[in-house]
């Protein structure tokens, strides 16, 4: 009998944990015959606004117009730059092309693999207007420091929270630190839809307001746009996903650190160098990101054996034919560039049994490189 494919991420498995609640949910919006907008939206941006600790929540399409919506609340576009990182998923740097503004990049830390804030200050200039940390895996950026050099420079915060739901720092929420914070609900994050959403939250009610304003083509009232806005509206039925799945959050972010601990009791002592543990933080492991010299060996070696993986990002957003040579700040990145060739994703989702950990841990040790 063939070994069990071990996938390295598992929507299907969540959906299946909560799978009559979920239709129950979906079938109530289906029968009460508004699709948009409506009753399941408002609900679940209630409860995800009292989860994360902000006065609002506006639910839209995606996380990467999340952070699209912030940038046009605030006002920055054209002539205006925007520091974040080139180690992120490449939804953050096109997000600030989309709104017109110029990214600028800069270097992270080896531990955290999130920003470094000590790489800003030289990066700032007459036409910086904002800042995008990225709560990088699960792992919250260095806030203190990073807020601390915004202030300094009265530059605004956006934090990059898609891969962070339930992410905190010394009990605070990552998403409440800076001016607005932008999650994803791609189907394998922490807090997954079925299909695309994503949400912006904030504790100014008055971006609240602009912000639900541009979602929907800048609509203060229906039809009559107030400035030029956005089609980006999370659905009823994504909404109704996410209320159920939001129940199991925390649980699941325990399971998900359960099983890192889990990776480190075995993998300590092997030939990878583990993801760093950052004092006083809740990373809530949405990968667990391992680092070896010949990861591309190993990544085969572990498909050989029936073992998914993934690498997050074999790139650097830089490095990508659509930005290389062509965006400010790359000539300092050497942490990035040596992250991206060295990173491994190994599986890691709520629903992965130990038995399966021990299995990928063990073929680990096996690996000879």
């Amino acid at each position: 009998m063939a070994t069990p494919f071990i996938p390295f991420a598992n929507p299907l498995a969540q959906y299946q944990a909560h799978q009559p609640e979920i239709q129950r949910a979906m079938n109530d919006v289906l029968d009460g015959g508004r699709y948009i907008l409506g009753q399941s939206v408002r609900e679940f941006e209630e409860a995800f606004a009292g989860y994360i600790g902000t006065a609002a929540c506006i639910g839209v399409n995606s996380g990467t117009d999340a952070l699209i919506l912030a940038l046009k609340a605030l006002g920055i576009g054209p002539g205006d730059e925007v520091i974040t990182v080139s180690h992120t998923a490449v939804a953050t740097v096109a997000a600030i092309e989309l709104a017109g503004a110029t990214p600028v990049l800069a270097d992270v830390d080896p531990i955290t693999r999130c920003m470094d804030p000590a790489c800003l200050s030289s990066l700032i200039t007459g036409r910086t207007k904002a800042i995008i940390p990225v709560h990088l895996y699960g792992q919250p950026a260095d806030m203190a420091a990073i807020l601390s050099i915004a202030r300094k420079n009265h530059l605004r915060v956006i934090e990059d929270c898609a891969q962070a739901h339930g992410a905190a720092i010394d009990g605070k929420k990552v998403g409440t630190f800076g001016d607005i914070g932008c999650f994803s609900f791609y189907p394998t994050k922490n807090l997954g839809a079925i299909g695309d959403g994503g949400a912006v939250v904030t504790n100014s009610l008055d971006l609240a307001d602009r912000l639900s304003w541009l979602r929907e083509y800048g609509w203060k009232e229906r039809y009559i746009s107030h400035f030029p806005g956005m089609n980006t509206r999370l659905d009823e039925l994504q909404s109704a996903v996410l209320k159920v799945k939001l129940k199991y959050l925390d649980a699941d972010n325990d399971r998900r650190i359960a099983i890192a601990d889990h990776y480190r009791r075995e993998l300590t002592g092997s030939s990878l160098s583990l993801p760093g543990q950052v004092a006083n933080t809740r990373h809530v492991m949405h990968l667990f990101v391992v680092e070896h010299d010949r990861r591309d060996l190993l990544q085969q070696y572990l498909s050989e054996n029936g073992i998914g993986s993934g690498i997050h990002y074999p790139q650097a957003v830089h490095q990508q034919p659509a930005y290389k040579d062509r965006l400010t700040g790359c000539q300092g990145l050497p942490v990035t560039e040596r992250l991206v060739k060295r990173i491994l994703s190994l599986p890691i989702y709520p629903q992965l049994q130990p038995g399966e950990v021990t299995r990928v841990c063990e073929t680990i040790k096996r690996w000879q490189p």
